[in-house]
């Protein structure tokens, strides 16, 4: 069962609840405004072997992040994502931007499945499926768009603050103006308490920890959904003696590294 702590705050696992399935496609929404959000939404995608429908939302910006295995990162997890029938290989660890009005869909070679985290801002009126005889492919590489809407996380640099660092993967550059989506590394212990003027979910995808709003927390770990409502004070500890790395997302856009202590 999914967790709430202080002003809103919701912790929850990938996988809680009953998921959407449709054809190789199975949805798990962790975050919405049924959950409580007043923009932003947070859903685990798990694509089974083979050619997944397509998802299309005709408002929002979304972010897609292909996640490593959380049991074993060092497992390969590669498949070809279609952006509007458009082929383009990607591998886990890579971030995802898709415009309003897009189509994606997922080609999954095997033998496991491959999980995608994805935020919608703001959050979609519907799951927007597309099934696949409405869709055009073309099994050919497109031209070198102006701005390629896939970013590996290993391509990005790494930016320093205090005893941390974080990369951001969408955002302005790739033509995502109303989202930024980045990935995080928390050494062991606690920082101050803080807050920010947007609203946010993280992901945590490696180390173990604990989500603190006020004096209320709940340990996290690998999988763990988090949403952060606008202004909400919190701080993430890790309680491991490696690093804590987390996936974040929040709306509007901006730096990852503007906050606000109390």
């Amino acid at each position: 069962m999914g967790v709430d702590l202080a002003g809103g705050c919701r912790v929850s696992a990938m996988r809680e609840g009953t998921p959407k399935v449709v054809g190789s496609l199975s949805i798990w929404n962790q975050v919405g405004k049924a959950t409580g959000a007043q923009a932003i939404s947070q859903r685990v995608l798990e694509f089974g072997v083979g050619l997944s429908p397509g998802l299309r939302n005709a408002e929002s910006d979304e972010v897609l992040y292909v996640l490593e295995d959380l049991d074993d990162p060092s497992q390969p997890k590669r498949c070809t994502v279609f952006i509007d029938g458009r082929p383009h290989r990607v591998q886990a660890q890579t971030g995802i931007y898709l415009r309003p009005g897009q189509t994606l869909m997922v080609d999954n070679p095997g033998p496991d499945a491959v999980c995608f985290v994805s935020s919608q801002c703001p959050e979609g009126a519907a799951d927007g499926i597309v099934p696949l005889s409405s869709i055009e492919l073309v099994f050919t590489d497109p031209p070198a768009p102006e701005r390629v809407p896939l970013v590996k996380l290993a391509d990005q640099r790494e930016m320093p603050t205090a005893d941390r660092w974080y990369r951001v993967l969408v955002d302005h550059e790739i033509g995502s103006e109303q989202v930024t989506q980045f990935v995080g590394s928390i050494p062991p212990g606690r920082a101050p308490d803080h807050f920010h003027e947007y609203e946010e979910v993280l992901f945590i995808l490696r180390g173990t920890g604990r989500m603190w709003t006020g004096d209320a927390s709940t340990p996290i770990g690998p999988g763990a959904c988090v949403y952060l409502p606008r202004g909400q004070v919190h701080c993430v500890e890790n309680t491991g003696d490696g690093e804590l790395r987390l996936l974040g997302v929040f709306y509007p856009a901006g730096s990852p590294a503007i906050r606000y202590e109390t």
